[in-house]
């Protein structure tokens, strides 16, 4: 039993053709002019590329805007265009700096899949203490406090933290030892 048939769209007045028909047909016919205008306004022959296909996608999702009669290279220019500007737009917004400057920001070797690895190990040692060692730790060692102030908020005495820190450690070091 085969599937439903995608439904048919009309190009041309009266005449019904199956999708990927109308586009291959799009594709063959503008797809040099297309790409031509993506080429023009982004500069760049790779991103030109991306965009023209973007541009025919968007085409065959939204086909039915196309008018009977009306001209499909004006129709394509125009998603071409629209979409071309938008790129520019979205590479000149502030967030992308932000990003583009974090990403520098890390180091060469990131670590990815190691740096999960470390954090599932970090998460299983302190699944190993107390919730008190558990919040000095994350205190001293990730927010950055002084002891001073881990034992102000843990209303504990400093060689009481002292001793917490050295426990956990002691236990990091165990559990890193290399047979």
């Amino acid at each position: 039993m085969a599937g439903p048939t995608p439904p048919a769209l009309k190009v041309i007045p009266g005449e019904q053709k199956d999708r990927r028909e109308f586009l291959r047909e799009l594709y063959t016919t503008y797809g040099g002019s297309v790409y031509g205008r993506c080429r023009y306004l982004l500069k760049d022959a790779t991103k030109a590329e991306d965009a023209m296909q973007e541009v025919f996608a968007r085409a065959l999702t939204h086909a039915h805007e196309l008018r009977n009669g009306g001209s499909p290279l004006a129709w394509l220019m125009k998603i071409a265009t629209h979409h071309c500007l938008n790129l520019l737009r979205a590479e000149r917004a502030p967030w992308r700096r932000w990003f583009e400057q974090d990403a520098k920001a890390l180091p060469e070797g990131d670590g990815g899949e190691q740096k999960m690895e470390a954090r599932e190990l970090v998460r299983s040692l302190l699944s190993r203490v107390d919730l008190e060692t558990q919040a000095a730790v994350v205190h001293y060692w990730v927010d950055g406090m002084t002891l001073e102030e881990v034992a102000a908020i843990l209303e504990r005495s400093i060689p009481t933290v002292r001793k917490r820190l050295e426990r956990f450690a002691a236990l990091t070091n165990e559990e890193l030892k290399v047979p």
